[in-house]
């Protein structure tokens, strides 16, 4: 999980906040989008 968070937050810069009321669901949706605009997708 801490993974996921680091990678969204290398990306989007969000506070540390932002995560607390995110579902894993969500996170994982986050984490996706972080990797498609990093190329990390590939």
């Amino acid at each position: 999980m801490d993974d996921l968070i680091a990678d969204i937050a290398v990306v989007f810069h969000w506070p540390p906040s932002a995560y607390d009321e995110m579902t894993i669901s969500e996170l994982i949706k986050w984490h996706g989008l972080a990797a498609a605009r990093t190329g990390q997708d590939e």
